[in-house]
């Protein structure tokens, strides 16, 4: 058999021992996704006559809902992938890592097992809520098939990059307590972003912050796609947060598990 084979055959040997313990333990995901339900939830129907006040030509709650949903299905992100962080610790922790580098399995299957999972579960989570966004009345009229389609590859692209971030903050961690408190700020993160209120209404001093950083053009453009409106320069940031995150995230997760355990 192939490298190659013999790595494919391996990951998904992998992909499904971390599905069967989604299947088996499922509090960890829906406490995640708990969230961001809540906060759309929140948003929506206890701040959205008073947040759509901040955008352009108001429009009430209606409007308010168009523009939060996008911000939300990101964050979900963010929100999914810390359980790929306490998973990849707990198997550092528990000794299973350690066990399977004595195997006769291909070595990078471990790491792509817990990335393809975890990008599986961003992806049926952002359904999940996105079905919540349909049912209290977000629509996406104006968007062609082919921006459809675009968001969906940049969900699917902003989730892999997460997710190896997620892994190395795993990798690094002493035990599943710490790297869920490492992963922290991505959920954070796109609380201090334009998932909630237009750029232009932030203060001067607090503006800069929120706009350079990954959530802010991933929600810029997501927005866009899905309510067929200009994104601008937002598309090619978003793309470019993601890859190079994706980058940093793969190389710190990979020198991390080469290096000898302790």
């Amino acid at each position: 058999m192939s490298t190659f084979a013999l790595a494919v055959r391996d990951s998904s040997t992998m992909l499904r021992r971390n599905l069967l313990h989604v299947r088996r333990y499922p509090s960890l995901t829906l406490n995640l996704l708990l969230t961001p339900v809540m906060l759309l939830l929140l948003f929506v129907y206890i701040f959205g006559d008073a947040m759509s006040a901040g955008l352009a030509g108001g429009g009430g709650r209606d409007a308010y809902i168009a523009y939060v949903v996008p911000g939300i299905l990101l964050m979900t992100i963010g929100s999914t992938v810390v359980g790929a962080a306490v998973s990849v610790a707990m198997d550092k922790n528990e000794g299973i890592i350690a066990r399977f580098r004595t195997m006769a399995i291909h070595r990078g299957s471990i790491l792509v097992g817990h990335v393809v999972g975890s990008v599986m579960q961003s992806l049926a989570s952002v359904l999940l809520v996105g079905a919540v966004g349909l049912a209290i009345g977000f629509r996406s009229t104006d968007a062609t098939v082919l921006e459809w389609l675009a968001a969906l590859g940049l969900i699917a692209l902003f989730a892999l990059a997460l997710t190896w971030i997620a892994v190395g903050m795993g990798m690094a961690s002493p035990n599943a307590e710490g790297a869920s408190n490492s992963a922290t700020p991505l959920i954070l993160l796109p609380l201090i972003s334009s998932a909630f209120v237009p750029l232009d209404s932030m203060p001067g001093w607090f503006r800069p912050v929120a706009e350079y950083q990954p959530f802010t053009p991933a929600i810029e453009t997501l927005r866009g796609l899905l309510l067929g409106t200009e994104i601008g320069h937002n598309g090619w940031l978003a793309v470019a947060w993601s890859l190079a995150l994706t980058v940093l995230g793969y190389r710190w997760s990979t020198a991390a598990f080469r290096r000898d355990p302790a």
